[in-house]
């Protein structure tokens, strides 16, 4: 399992989220963020804007690049939406059910 972060642009998290489903996500939790970069400021030549939306998914790991992939290419940094997205492992979660056979397993 692997913890997928999207960070974007503030208005685009409903947009990510459909797009993480269309990929192979069951669903995700959305929070809203403020970066502390200098506000509007262009960085490698991206403008920046404080207010974001942080999309947080857990994902089986073989579905975890696909939805990296989709991510990057319809709502990259490239795109008014600017999504950087990175993965962390999961070793372990509690009250998190992908199948029937987690839930056997929670028993």
């Amino acid at each position: 399992m692997k913890a997928l972060y999207i960070i974007a642009n503030v208005g685009f998290a409903e947009e990510i989220v459909e797009m993480t489903r269309n990929a192979g996500a069951k669903g995700a939790t959305i929070m809203n963020a403020r970066g502390t970069a200098d506000m509007n400021k262009a960085f490698f030549g991206i403008t920046t804007s404080p207010e974001k939306e942080i999309i947080l998914t857990l994902v089986d790991a073989d579905v975890a690049d696909t939805i990296m992939a989709a991510v990057g290419e319809k709502a990259g940094v490239k795109t008014p939406a600017g999504a950087v997205c990175f993965c962390v492992p999961v070793e372990k979660a509690v009250g998190i059910r992908f199948s029937a056979a987690d839930e056997k397993a929670e028993q």
